[in-house]
């Protein structure tokens, strides 16, 4: 061991293959995106260098600005609602012990294991104005004045769309949270309860102070999800009613894709990149102590 610790062509060996990997399929990419944010390109025919005009339009772009809002709002109610509920059911779960337990541990994560064009095309037809199921149970149970068009209205979409995707999620949170619960010491749990510490008391000042870096991993997993999200807009509203459910990752598909605006979609993708790596490192900041390794 110490001989290859010592000995630095091996080393560059070992190290060499997953360097050119990471070259090519991430630095590579990035750089080229750089290139082609600095010029006119359409994506198809010559283009002409610009500077800086694409990322300056970025900087004043409302619906990007919009997009990351939407992407804000997902995270916010993703760590408020999602999280909070998908730890109290991995509490309950590890509870359950048995077959149970393994029961409602496949139930759960089922929506994580379906594709999500086909949940997304499900949740259309739950969400429909006219023949959806949730208008109908609705007006069945006598609330429809509450009736909507969940997916048309500018001022209910976004919601609309985050309760999708948390569903779609929520297995990913309680299997991550189930792990955690599982690996904490038993031993702890015994003497707490020798010491006469009820449920309340255990759950509160045992299990979620010794989960606190499982928290955080789960909490920086949310943030950096809801700041990619694109498949599930994509194949529900595309961004609509006009802009009022997008994201940054549609946005930029749209503009380079659809609106041939490839040079533009690479400015709104750099930008996109330095947002996810920003975030990445002030959550990590934030929510990781030394004390935990």
């Amino acid at each position: 061991m110490h001989y290859f610790r010592e000995n630095k062509k091996t080393i560059f060996l070992l190290v060499a293959p997953g360097f050119a990997f990471f070259l090519m399929a991430v630095l590579f990419p990035i750089g080229l995106s750089v290139y082609y944010a600095l010029t006119d390109w359409s994506g198809i025919g010559g283009f002409n260098y610009i500077g800086f005009r694409n990322f300056q339009r970025v900087l004043q772009d409302r619906i990007f600005w919009h997009s990351l809002k939407n992407a804000a709002t997902l995270a916010l109610m993703t760590i408020t609602i999602q999280h909070p509920i998908a730890f109290l059911f991995a509490v309950l779960i590890d509870r359950l012990g048995g077959k149970l337990e393994k029961v409602f541990k496949t139930i759960f994560f089922i929506p994580c294991v379906i594709p999500v064009m086909v949940t997304s095309k499900m949740w259309v037809n739950i969400y429909n104005s006219q023949y959806g199921l949730l208008n109908k149970v609705l007006e069945l149970i006598g609330l429809g004045f509450l009736k909507q068009q969940w997916l048309g209205d500018p001022k209910i979409v976004l919601y609309s769309l985050v309760l999708i995707m948390m569903w779609q999620g929520f297995g990913w949170a309680v299997l991550i949270y189930y792990a955690g619960v599982k690996s904490l010491p038993e031993e702890v749990f015994e003497a707490a309860k020798i010491d006469g510490a009820n449920r309340c008391q255990t759950l509160f000042r045992i299990t979620i102070p010794l989960m606190q870096p499982v928290i955080a991993v789960n909490v920086i997993w949310a943030v950096i999800s809801s700041l990619k999200q694109m498949e599930t807009i994509y194949l529900t509203t595309n961004g609509g009613p006009g802009n009022a459910s997008q994201f940054l990752a549609n946005y930029l598909y749209i503009k380079a894709f659809d609106a041939y605006e490839f040079a533009y979609g690479n400015a709104i993708s750099v930008f996109f990149v330095v947002v996810c790596l920003l975030t990445t490192v002030v959550l990590n900041r934030l929510l990781t102590r030394k004390e935990y390794y």
